[in-house]
Order: C-alpha cells, then structure tokens, then sequence
C-alpha cells in the first residue's frame, strides 16, 4: 500500500476479475452472433473493436485511486489538505449502504464502487466547502481510516 517516500496509504480501485471473465463472454457472444450473420472479415473486426472498448472501459472505471500523502487525502480526481479533514469513519457493509442511500447527503462527494461493500466516511470541516463529507469505497477501510487520522494538522 505504501507507493513513495511520502505516502502512507496508496489503493486502486480495480474491477474484479469476474468482471473482465463477464465482459469476455459477453464478446464471445457477440462474436458468435455476428459470424454467423455477417461474412467475411467483418465479424472479426467488430469483435476487435468490442473487445477494446471493453478493455478501456474497464481499465478507465477501474483506474481511481485512494492516497493518503504529503498531507494530502486524494480520492479520484477530488483531493483535500489534511487540516480540512474532520473524524474519519471506516464503515462496515451495512453502514456504507446506510450513509450512500437512506441517510446520504446530496451535497457529499462520492467515490463509490459496486464490487466494494465497506468504504470510509471522511468528515470535511473547510467552512468555505459546501461538502459535508466524503465517502470512499475501499478494500481495505480501517487501513485508510488509520492513514488519513495520521496526517498532520496544521491550522
């Protein structure tokens, strides 16, 4: 988890692997339905072609990443300085899927992925920022609840 000198807690949100198998069948599937009503080379290439965007479009929603440095909490492309950072929860399943739908605020920032039940909810005190917190899907949320509660605080 650790990436540099000055990092403490470094995670991509990767999608899982079932997801890469699905996404793989789902080509096959189109392949076999295009061959066989489409002759000649055309099957080949529109299957080419689903099979790259696939492969983008699950490397780009896979691609965001937690880090916890330099003072600096990031989550996607959203980042904060770490005397902006109130309490620090890290959630159980039950609880991130309390605070992302029932009890969610509308103003809060999100950075929530479906193949991660748990995530940690990070209170924002800046009085010029609207967002009253932010919560992050994570692997591994007591870690990174630990990480960013020790990021020093300057006022």
């Amino acid at each position: 988890m650790n990436d540099g000198p000055g990092t403490t807690y470094h995670e991509r949100l990767g999608v899982p692997l079932r997801w890469w198998a699905q996404g793989t069948m789902a080509v096959a599937i189109l392949w076999l339905t295009v061959v066989v009503s489409v002759p000649g080379p055309t099957a080949w290439i529109v299957t080419g072609v689903a099979l790259v965007a696939l492969a983008a479009c699950l490397f780009w929603y896979g691609d965001a990443r937690v880090v916890v440095e330099d003072g600096w909490f990031r989550a996607g492309r959203a980042r904060i300085e770490a005397k902006y950072v109130g309490d620090v929860s890290a959630l159980d399943a039950e609880q991130t899927r309390l605070v992302a739908g029932r009890d969610a605020d509308a103003r809060a920032y999100l950075l929530l992925r479906p193949y991660l039940k748990r995530a940690v909810q990070v209170e924002i005190v800046d009085p010029a920022d609207p967002t009253p917190y932010w919560l992050v899907s994570s692997r591994h949320p007591d870690a990174l609840a630990g990480a960013i509660t020790t990021l020093p605080r300057e006022s």
